[in-house]
């Protein structure tokens, strides 16, 4: 769950000054991640047994590498416990489908929780009741 929470934060910057969408960048997201799990270059390093070095990490997350191979994303994926498919569509290799988005609708916010329909409509549901609780 901290993951998916995680991944919508960093998913996209608001610029308040132009009221634009910003994107995050793998890059930025990767730093992120490491440092909220406290974790440094050198411990990353270790943590994949040397097949993500602290020197080619520091560079994917300073923007110099902008799409490091799957092997790469995969060991940090699961380093990171994160989702590998959101880190193979940063890098560019994979696009989101528009099922996905159409599929969600109204409730977009819950995409990434990957949410079955009945456990959204409940969602949905508690929603309604606290809106109408502030009447």
């Amino acid at each position: 769950m901290r993951r998916e929470i995680h991944w919508q934060r960093w998913r996209q910057k608001r610029c308040h000054r132009k009221r634009r969408v910003v994107k995050v960048t793998l890059g930025e997201y990767l730093g992120s991640i490491r440092t909220d799990r406290k974790l440094t270059l050198r411990a990353v390093e270790e943590a994949t047994n040397k097949e993500v070095s602290n020197a080619y990490l520091s560079q994917i997350e300073n923007g110099k590498i902008q799409k490091p191979s799957p092997n790469i994303l995969y060991a940090l994926a699961n380093l990171y416990g994160v989702d590998y498919d959101k880190l193979m569509e940063l890098a560019g290799y994979i696009t989101t489908t528009r099922t996905d988005v159409e599929r969600h609708g109204r409730a977009a916010t819950f995409a990434e929780l990957n949410l079955t329909q009945a456990e959204e409509s409940e969602l949905l549901k508690y929603l309604g009741y606290l809106r109408s609780k502030k009447d």
